[in-house]
């Protein structure tokens, strides 16, 4: 991995500033139209996750690498539960919340999530 380029931390009330951010670094490394969309929500729901479900505060840096911009979002937090699998199957519609992951995972690329007790930590690489 090669050095990040862009690094933050956040929490409630931070999250608007946290994707406003991320815009401006993202349409600079050369996303535009719906690939900056996509990725800015993806990095919003992550985000949003870490502070409601992730200990209230997280750490995202964003680094290009082989051609894609890269996110990892970090968060001190719980983890997930034993056995979840929110981010590979669809919410039905009638369950409240669990639509971040699985969003992220159809927004953008190498969506990958290590989560234990002392946190969890999802990477993600920009749409094609």
């Amino acid at each position: 991995m090669t050095s990040p380029a862009f690094c933050a931390t956040f929490g409630h009330g931070r999250i608007t500033p946290l994707r406003r951010s991320v815009t401006e670094y993202a349409a600079r490394y050369g996303l535009s139209g719906r690939r900056l969309e996509d990725f800015v929500l993806a990095v919003n729901e992550i985000a949003t996750n870490a502070v409601l479900h992730g200990g209230g505060c997280g750490r995202l840096r964003l680094w290009s690498q082989d051609g894609r911009l890269w996110c990892e979002v970090a968060d001190d937090g719980p983890g997930l539960a034993p056995g979840w699998l929110g981010a590979s199957r669809r919410p039905s519609c009638d369950q409240a919340g669990g639509r971040g992951l699985w969003l992220a995972r159809l927004l953008c690329r190498h969506l990958v999530v290590v989560s234990g007790p002392r946190g969890t930590h999802i990477t993600f690489a920009s749409p094609d």
